[in-house]
């Protein structure tokens, strides 16, 4: 069963989304009443989907948004507030939610909602799940033998290596967040363990330094970019 976290400060809509949505699509759905709520909840466990009102007390939807991507990037998050303006939906797309409900809507228009937006997130595993062997300009990268080829000549690499690596791949010309990284792959986020990934990276850059069109780079106050041109 499939699980989601529902943050709605309105307890009579909150009660009605949270029976259908455990009815009609056979969700587990956990009900939180203020945003401060929310992100201690999605702290302690894993969920599928967030649908999270903006207009909520000790930490509006937005701001819960933007802590939830701290901590994990790919969750779906749909948005749902009375407001309507442009301004509103600029913000939850930019912040990296995936929909924008405007209320008053249907609760059928949410579910179908709910439902595309999971329907996406499995075609995305099914392609990462081919996605272990990468070509980074010249180099040829096997995540599952952790090893990267070039010109004939093989690089082993630790498990973190290779991890931080495919992460790096996954996120190409792309920016892969500090906190992302850490979380992922360390399950912490503190000085130390980031020190640890620093050291990484510079591993990394050696490995690849051989081809001039591929460059890890810092993305500053933001994480870290592999470039292939």
């Amino acid at each position: 069963m499939q699980k989601i976290l529902l943050a709605e400060d309105d307890p009579n809509l909150g009660d009605l989304l949270k029976d259908y949505l455990e009815l009609k699509g056979k969700f587990d759905v956990t009900l939180c009443t203020d945003g401060e709520e929310a992100v201690n909840q999605f702290r302690k466990s894993s969920y599928d989907l967030c649908i999270l009102d903006v207009m909520m007390p000790k930490k509006d939807g937005f701001t819960v948004g933007r802590e939830i991507r701290k901590i994990n990037t790919t969750t779906p998050i749909i948005f749902a507030t009375a407001k309507g303006m442009m301004e509103d939906k600029t913000e939850a797309f930019e912040l990296g939610g995936d929909d924008y409900i405007t209320k008053p809507f249907r609760v059928e228009e949410l579910l179908l909602r709910i439902n595309a937006l999971l329907k996406r997130v499995v075609r995305e595993k099914d392609d990462q799940v081919v996605s272990d062997k990468f070509e980074i300009g010249e180099y040829f990268f096997d995540y599952t033998s952790q090893q990267i080829a070039h010109k004939g000549v093989q690089q082993k690499l630790s498990t973190k290596e290779a991890e931080l690596l495919r992460l790096l791949c996954l996120k190409k010309n792309d920016v892969l967040t500090r906190e992302e990284a850490l979380l992922k792959i360390w399950h912490d986020d503190n000085y130390f363990t980031g020190r640890s990934m620093d050291v990484f990276l510079s591993k990394l850059r050696k490995y690849l330094r051989d081809d001039p069109k591929v460059e890890i780079v810092n993305v500053h106050g933001k994480g870290y970019k592999l470039l292939v041109s």
